[in-house]
């Protein structure tokens, strides 16, 4: 029989398909979720580099070593207000994409899902994606980057099933047209993001002009005689 913190209650847990969830747990997941919704309240409140760790914690109602239990640092919060939110955007966005004629047409209902996400809270998305570009140590940081491989991979094994179809050429490698149109949505992205709000339609009208350049190619054919 378990004892304190650890005893079950009668409240199901929704993660483990309806079983019993423990006090412990579920005092775990409150802090969770509190911090989280804090972290979030200040960053767009105050911004990512004037919100401090104190002011989080103190919102969350939890001590700051508490805190550091959920998150390394800071930036780590940042990763973890969104991480899971964009592990479950992946699953979407590449779970039943429609098939098409035109490969750009498959990539960009793909991307919709990350744009329309993005388009949400622009403010707080510029701060995820610039302190992505050069660090991702803590644990959430490493998650978020898991995911961002995950993509790559998804894109890889769409595109593989693609070429299959007659949608890439048959000496294209997935893995670096995978790895190509990623890049360019990186590069789109962030540069629509620049917008105070950013409209999805023009952002993906944009990739779709930029990732075209790429599928289509756009060198000779033939060497230039004497080059």
């Amino acid at each position: 029989m378990a004892t304190g913190d650890d005893h079950v209650d009668g409240q199901d847990d929704p993660y483990q398909g309806g079983g019993k969830i423990s006090v412990r747990e579920r005092n775990r997941r409150d802090k969770l979720q509190r911090i989280t919704e804090a972290a979030r309240a200040l960053f767009v409140e105050k911004g990512f580099d004037e919100t401090t760790t104190r002011e989080i914690a103190r919102r969350a109602d939890v001590a700051l070593g508490t805190l550091f239990l959920y998150a390394t640092d800071k930036r780590d919060l940042l990763f973890l207000i969104c991480t899971s939110e964009l592990e479950a955007l992946t699953d979407k966005a590449f779970g039943d994409v429609p098939r098409s004629d035109r490969l750009i047409d498959e990539l960009i209902h793909i991307f919709d899902f990350y744009y329309r996400y993005f388009a949400e809270q622009p403010g707080l998305s510029k701060y995820i994606l610039r302190e992505l570009t050069f660090f991702v140590s803590g644990v959430q940081g490493q998650r978020f980057q898991s995911n961002r491989h995950r993509v790559i991979s998804q894109l890889e094994e769409h595109l593989t099933g693609a070429r299959a179809r007659g949608l890439l050429k048959e000496g294209a490698n997935p893995a670096d047209v995978g790895w190509v149109v990623f890049a360019i949505y990186q590069a789109e992205i962030r540069e629509w993001l620049v917008d105070p709000a950013p409209d999805p339609v023009d952002g993906l009208q944009s990739l779709r002009r930029a990732l075209n350049v790429a599928l289509d190619g756009c060198a000779a054919e033939t060497e230039i005689s004497g080059s």
